[in-house]
């Protein structure tokens, strides 16, 4: 039986015949390749100024286009939510959390998913790496959700070189367990598999679309000694250890580039890529100076994203854009490249991009939601206008060049790197403040609170919150179910236990 959701994106590719003026009549479709990376902090590229060493990357951005202002969610889950639904989270009810391993839940069926669509499209789809969005059901599973192909795990935080969490393996091969990859780096092997991808795809009829989505460089902090050596100097050892991951991971980017290009497919490739979310600092050792905050907060450090594109398709090349930009953004930039039409039937919540970074065309985005959540406990004791959103939710928003920020926004600190000389420094409000207002164009890095001095402001952008919050479906976020889970340790695998 054909699901609602297949038979929707067919409706997609015959809905409006016009094909976006920037886009040629007859040209092949572009191959897409997004490449993910997993709690990868804002200033741990080089071209941010960093210690740590990324030559592919920093030469892939100089080609190509540097995304300075352009955001993810602050942890993983809606991150990977967004960016394949093209929907905020409080269109989907994945506001709350990551999905933990004994959660009956998953990313809702209902929407088709960005691999749906581009399947629909004509494209071969195929996806590499993390997965988290739910596999207590195999309709969850990413061979279920638009991929012809998948290689990779299902949840979260893996040994890198076992592939088991809890003692129970997590690596597939399709629906297929792999018990064959002890030893191997992750890093390693899902480059090896991106790149088998793209060999295999060399003589296709179809263009390619590659979700390789890393597991670097996440926690348990572990690298093949010889990525370390060169990071003598930095004393702390998780940090050393992070930098030899991270540049592990930028000579995977730099495979899967050389991978296309020897496949002849780079000249008609569209390369992305983006991290998930801020870094850590105190769990895998990622930074984000100078932007204030951490993983999981929602200060500018927690989801400002490392972000760039590079492809010989760009009108426009070696710049920085620094125009508005959200991950839920590139599923409709992604049907426009692929001359699908039909985003507006999809109620998407994310913009076509491609003229914003292809020809530095003003953004279409003006507004970004960054979450509502009303999973957390409120924070203090009143809100700090009447008649509007309550402020004591945590939430954020961007209107314009203005942030507002409400209720428990995370660690409110700037962190240094360990190897720099620069000091850590904080400011803390009032013990019972639940609302900060920052110019993001003027003050990046959120230092100057604003919301006394304009409390219309902070009103407006209230008044915001409070009309997306009057849009916002319930959180789906049930409570893990451990008696009934214990079937995924079938021949100690996780996987699907209530088919």
């Amino acid at each position: 039986m054909v699901s609602p959701r297949h038979l929707f994106v067919v409706f997609l590719l015959f809905a409006t015949p016009s094909v976006s003026a920037f886009l040629f009549d007859g040209a092949p479709k572009p191959n897409i390749v997004f490449i993910l990376a997993d709690d990868y902090g804002f200033h741990d590229v080089g071209y941010h100024g960093s210690r740590i060493r990324t030559p592919i990357m920093d030469k892939l951005a100089g080609e190509g286009v540097k995304l300075e202002n352009y955001y993810v969610q602050p942890i993983c889950t809606p991150t990977r939510s967004q960016l394949l639904t093209g929907r905020y989270q409080i269109h989907t009810g994945m506001q709350h959390g990551i999905i933990h391993p004994h959660q009956p839940t998953g990313m809702p069926l209902q929407f088709p998913t960005m691999a749906d669509t581009l399947k629909a499209g004509g494209y071969a789809t195929h996806m590499v790496g993390k997965w988290h969005l739910g596999y207590y059901k195999s309709a969850y599973l990413p061979n279920n959700r638009g991929f012809d192909s998948f290689y990779g795990y299902l949840l979260g935080s893996e040994d890198y070189f076992r592939h088991d969490r809890e003692g129970h393996l997590d690596l597939r091969d399709n629906l297929v367990p792999d018990h064959n990859q002890t030893g191997v780096y992750s890093t390693h092997l899902f480059t090896q598999k991106a790149v088998d991808v793209i060999h295999n795809h060399r003589n296709s009829q179809k263009p390619l679309f590659l979700y390789l989505s890393y597991q670097a460089v996440h926690y348990p902090m572990d690298v093949p000694h010889e990525y370390t050596t060169q990071y003598a100097d930095i004393h702390d050892q998780d940090r050393r250890t992070y930098a030899g991951m991270v540049t592990c991971m930028d000579e995977g980017v730099g495979r899967v580039e050389q991978a296309l290009k020897n496949a002849g497919l780079w000249d008609n490739t569209v390369l992305v890529f983006s991290s998930d979310n801020g870094g850590q600092p105190f769990e895998n050792a990622g930074n984000n100076w100078p932007l204030r905050g951490w993983k999981a907060s929602m200060w500018e450090g927690g989801m400002r994203a490392v972000g760039f594109v590079s492809s010989p398709l760009l009108a426009h090349k070696g710049y920085t854009n620094t125009r508005l930009m959200d991950v839920s953004d590139w599923y409709p930039t992604f049907m426009a490249l692929a001359r699908i039409n039909g985003s507006h039937g999809l109620k998407l919540d994310g913009f076509n991009q491609w003229p914003t970074i292809s020809q530095n065309h003003a953004s279409p985005r003006h507004e970004l939601l960054h979450n509502i959540d009303p999973l957390i406990v409120a924070h203090g004791t009143q809100p700090v206008q009447p008649g509007t959103f309550d402020s004591r939710l945590k939430a954020a928003i961007r209107v314009g060049d203005f942030k507002l920020v409400t209720g428990w926004a995370g660690n409110r600190s700037w962190i240094a790197p360990p190897e720099s000389s620069q000091l850590h420094s904080t400011i803390e409000g009032g013990t019972h403040q639940n609302a900060w207002l920052f110019n993001i164009k003027t003050d990046p890095n959120e230092r100057h609170d604003l919301s006394h001095a304009q409390p219309q402001k902070v009103k407006e952008l209230l008044d915001r919150l409070a009309f997306y919050q009057r849009g916002a479906v319930d959180p789906i976020y049930p409570p893990e179910d451990q008696n009934k889970a214990e079937a995924w340790s079938h021949g100690g695998v996780w996987g699907p236990w209530a088919d």
